[in-house]
């Protein structure tokens, strides 16, 4: 059972999703025959999981990402993808035949003009903000919504295919070619940094030239700190990252107002599909977040609903960081006072882990004392959008629905509604068959009685 099991799971990444979405239903039957094989259901959730449609580091699929969540015991859990929607549909479906509380959501990057001279979540770009769409339930877009889509994947190909020139010419001999080694490691074309950090790794070592020394020449470190630097994956790979993507790197161009889409651009789309703009908090030390309510109050007034946080961005890891004993102490205190004011401001927290970056958790520990506290609003966070996306996919009755804004105008009550209906539905097809006997015309408090019975 063991060797059939890791054979099954390791055809869960594969690219084509007839095998992957096979390999799931077979793994869940082998569950079905010795329950033993998954963990009981604990506190974890992990509501910010990317999958390999943008770039996840252990190479997970929206299916492996089931798999993975129902395995571990995960309470709820959810995929968000960079600039496409592609992994939803599998995500979605995998979770109602595993009987899994899920969400899917999308990252991208947006302009905010009056940050323009502030940095708020993305280092060192003045006006470039981080930003999510989350809580969608289908990858078709329609109307102008599509067209925004559209555009938004155009330009991070472009933005992809102008730096991968300016990297050749810095790296030759070590080249690639766009179309044959970048876009072939994604499943669906939609090709990211990080993707293209493994062509270059790969092609330098198809060259046959001295490792050690061509990197260490590259990246600007000494050849004896090289060796034992590139034994270690992680690190290795966010050093090229740093020293040749991010700012200041020879492949990096300071963006402009019109590389990215402009909040209100971003917001009518994630409104056309029924999902709920968010706004995304790194850590609190930049001058543009230290000026949170500043920034919360421009981006409600744009509609952002809720708020995305990545702990292990957050908090520095007291165990990597032992000695930095004050700076966690002082990154908690900013994480507490900013779930502080997403309360104040109504919105609901939704957070996770990326997994994009090799060496981090696969989910958050919040039994720690730097999570504990804020434990409860975490998991009313998960439930929210997973109720909001359980009414959305049923009737159409989602957060953003005409029925939410006439029953539900007060946005605290409504948070309150759908958390609720998070938790008082069960997962999975069950979940589904009873709220589609559900009349739409009921009101909420009908809605919930009948859900409490």
């Amino acid at each position: 059972m063991i060797r059939m099991i890791a054979d099954l799971e390791s055809k869960l990444n594969d690219f084509n999703r007839i095998i992957r979405t096979k390999a799931l239903s077979e793994l869940l039957s082998c569950a079905e025959k010795d329950p033993g094989i998954l963990s009981p259901e604990g506190s974890s959730v992990n509501m910010h999981c990317h999958s390999f449609f943008s770039f996840n580091a252990y190479g997970f699929s929206p299916s492996a990402l089931v798999w993975l969540a129902k395995r571990r015991g995960f309470r709820v859990a959810g995929i968000v993808d960079f600039d496409v929607l592609d992994g939803i549909e599998e995500f979605l479906h995998g979770c109602d035949i595993a009987g899994l509380r899920g969400s899917a959501a999308m990252e991208t990057r947006i302009y905010i003009p009056e940050f323009s001279t502030r940095v708020t979540n993305s280092p060192g770009e003045p006006g470039i903000s981080y930003h999510m769409g989350i809580g969608f339930t289908s990858r078709n877009v329609k109307g102008k919504g599509a067209t925004i889509l559209k555009d938004m994947r155009q330009r991070a190909d472009k933005r992809n295919r102008d730096m991968t020139e300016r990297l050749n010419a810095y790296l030759n001999p070590v080249i690639i070619d766009y179309d044959q080694d970048v876009l072939p490691l994604t499943p669906a074309g939609n090709a990211t940094e990080r993707h293209m950090l493994v062509a270059y790794i790969q092609a330098a070592k198809r060259t046959g030239l001295d490792l050690t020394g061509f990197w260490a020449g590259k990246l600007g470190v000494e050849r004896k700190k090289m060796n034992p630097l590139i034994a270690d994956a992680a690190e290795f790979f966010k050093t090229v990252r740093k020293k040749l993507m991010k700012r200041g790197g020879i492949g990096y161009v300071q963006p402009s107002p019109e590389t990215f889409p402009t909040a209100e651009e971003f917001h009518e789309m994630v409104v056309s599909c029924g999902a709920l703009p968010t706004i995304c908090y790194l850590n609190g030390t930049t001058e543009g977040e230290q000026c949170m309510e500043e920034l919360l109050e421009i981006l409600t007034r744009k509609g952002v609903v809720a708020m995305n946080m990545i702990p292990n961005l957050a908090i520095p890891d007291h165990q990597i960081e032992p000695n930095n004993s004050s700076l966690i102490r002082q990154r908690c205190e900013l994480l507490k006072h900013t779930a502080k004011l997403a309360k104040e401001f109504d919105l609901p927290l939704h957070i996770g882990t990326e997994m994009n970056s090799y060496g981090q958790r696969l989910v958050d520990d919040f039994t720690t004392p730097e999570l504990e506290p804020l434990r409860q609003a975490f998991t009313d966070g998960a439930f929210f959008v997973y109720g909001h996306t359980l009414l959305q996919q049923a009737l159409g009755l989602g957060y953003q629905s005409e029925w939410a804004k006439a029953h539900l105008p007060r946005r605290a009550v409504r948070n309150a509604f759908y958390i609720q209906v998070g938790y008082l539905t069960p997962p999975g097809f069950l979940g589904m068959k009873i709220l589609k006997k559900l009349n739409p015309t009921m009101e909420p408090k009908e809605v919930l009685a009948h859900l409490k019975s």
